[in-house]
């Protein structure tokens, strides 16, 4: 069914604060629309509200028609105890509420109208919704998407990729009217996200996504809602992500320059006005002194000099005063990371030397790769094919089954992992913070996580409570507190905002140690120098 979403004056936000309002938007079926803006400008908020999960502060949501299938997919892959493979993605798809409601319904039947009109209603979601032959559907999809896990797998024994390949084969899966995506890329192989991709590409429902995966927005959007959180504003961009760009820059250039014209206007007037008056006032001095009392025609000129040095004033004023008013464009928080620099190692950092590692059925190897000082190497590979083992190997933290893997002499090491693990999750920020870096004083401590964004409330929260994002920048602030000379960063960009992207390709740039970068965001391995590239597959190291 072609449905089509409408936000009419639309606010949202917590029941204090207001992330955002007076936002307009219109859904339409093929659109896909890109939310973008830093974090805690609402992004989330605003899809929950589309899905009518909460309630606006202000304005409405409607549907066209009333009865459309809206479907939102939440950015982290729940993994709730017991669940299996198949009852996660009939709960994505909505086809278990469906099926739920449609058997409640059906134990009414007969009991009068309404239950007889409410069954008939939950009937037609029910086959809407593909529950029907959703258990059918399944097997071909997860073979599709190169799971290598059955339908009655637990949700809790999968890895981060499986899970995010798992909420993929949701959405395919999936027969919404509207679809609302939260940072559907995270977690996705290369592979994942030409399947993504060609997914939204094709869509005929409307689409509208959160995202930070710059190469996903340029490939897929055809418009971006930008929540503004520095000029508290919404902004709507028609076109593409590329076309969105040079148009916000131009738009702030023009903001810029019209506030400089404003302001330049105004001090001129104000100027003239001030110098005006001293003549004015100097004048009249002057004349007192220099004329006799009975001099009337000399004081009566002094007067009407003065008078005429008055109206002037009067007449800049009235022109200050007449002046459209040009408000100041907020100047935005600019995340500002450094990696701070350690004395350098040896000039091997690590040594992999025919390293194997076996897990079942699966192996690593044989390897035989170096790591020197001030290397920088990207790793690729499809998820499950071994990078994380590869980088355990490399870092000393995994013993090899055969052959042999030994690290350098006064190695450094500074990382950012998938799972952000890199402070404990039972303390509060602050208190976490402190237990990793026992030198740094309690206000340099407090100073240093404020340039991260994370204040006071985030401080006294512990860490596991932390948003992704939140905790992504934690783990940033540790790398600048501490000397690293071999650096190593495990899908950095999952869950940082476009402004913190930016500047960790700004602090790659400026680092001058050894790096390891496994990433499947395509933006960042194109923009960031390497030396080489290592990829992971089928259990083999490739160099390229």
């Amino acid at each position: 069914m072609s449905a089509t979403l409408v936000a009419k004056d639309l606010a949202g936000g917590h029941a204090h604060r207001t992330l955002f309002e007076h936002l307009d938007l219109t859904v339409a079926p093929g659109d896909v629309v890109g939310v973008v803006g830093p974090n805690g400008a609402g992004k989330s908020t605003l899809l929950r509200l589309l899905a009518g999960v909460d309630t606006p502060l202000g304005g409405t949501v409607t549907t066209a028609p009333t009865d459309a299938f809206v479907g939102w997919l939440p950015q982290e892959h729940e993994r709730v105890p017991g669940e299996t493979v198949a009852g996660h993605v009939a709960r994505r798809t909505g086809a278990a509420a469906a099926t739920t409601e449609m058997e409640e319904a059906a134990s009414l039947l007969g009991t009068d109208a309404a239950a007889d009109d409410r069954y008939a209603v939950a009937l037609e979601h029910w086959l809407a919704s593909g529950a029907p032959d959703l258990e059918d559907r399944l097997p071909a999809v997860l073979g599709e998407l190169g799971l290598d896990v059955g339908p009655d797998a637990l949700m809790t024994s999968l890895s981060g990729g499986q899970a995010a390949r798992v909420a993929l084969a949701a959405l395919l899966l999936s027969r919404f009217d509207v679809v609302l995506l939260d940072e559907p890329t995270n977690d996705l192989d290369l592979a994942g996200l030409d399947r993504l991709e060609a997914f939204v590409a094709g869509q005929r429902r409307g689409v509208v996504v959160v995202s930070h995966d710059r190469e996903f927005l340029a490939r897929c959007v055809t418009r971006i809602v930008e929540l503004d959180l520095h000029q508290n504003a919404v902004h709507v961009y028609d076109g593409g992500y590329e076309s969105y760009l040079d148009e916000r820059e131009r738009a702030r250039r023009h903001a810029r320059e019209a506030y400089e014209e404003y302001a330049g206007t105004k001090a001129d007037l104000e100027g003239r006005a001030r110098t005006v008056r001293e003549w004015s006032s100097k004048g009249v001095r002057n004349a007192m002194k220099k004329s006799p009392d009975n001099d009337k025609i000399r004081r009566a000129a002094q007067q009407d000099s003065a008078e005429k040095q008055a109206r002037k004033v009067r007449q800049m004023e009235s022109r200050i005063a007449r002046l459209d008013e040009v408000v100041e464009p907020r100047k935005e928080w600019v995340l500002k990371f450094s990696i701070a620099a350690a004395p350098r190692s040896s000039s091997v950092v690590s040594t992999l030397d025919g390293a194997v590692v076996r897990r079942g059925d699966w192996s690593l190897g044989p390897a035989s790769l170096q790591v020197e000082a001030r290397r920088r190497i990207g790793i690729t590979g499809p998820n499950g094919a071994g990078k994380t083992t590869l980088l355990s190997l490399l870092l000393g933290r995994l013993a090899p089954d055969e052959g042999r893997a030994s690290l350098g002499a006064s190695v450094a090491i500074g990382e950012i992992d998938q799972g952000r693990t890199g402070l404990r999750e039972d303390l509060p920020l602050g208190e976490a913070f402190a237990d990793a870096l026992p030198d740094l004083a309690p206000a340099d401590l407090r100073t240093l996580l404020a340039k991260f964004g994370l204040k006071a409330d985030h401080v006294s929260s512990a860490v596991g409570r932390l948003s992704p994002g939140e905790r992504t920048r934690a783990a940033m602030a540790l790398l600048q507190a501490r000397g690293v000379n071999l650096l190593v960063l495990d899908e950095p960009t999952n869950h940082l905002d476009l402004p913190a992207i930016e500047q960790l390709e700004e602090a790659l740039e400026s680092y001058d140690g050894a790096l390891l970068l496994v990433s499947h965001d395509r933006r960042l391995l194109e923009n960031v120098r390497l030396d080489e590239r290592w990829h992971v597959e089928h259990g083999t190291v490739t160099r390229t």
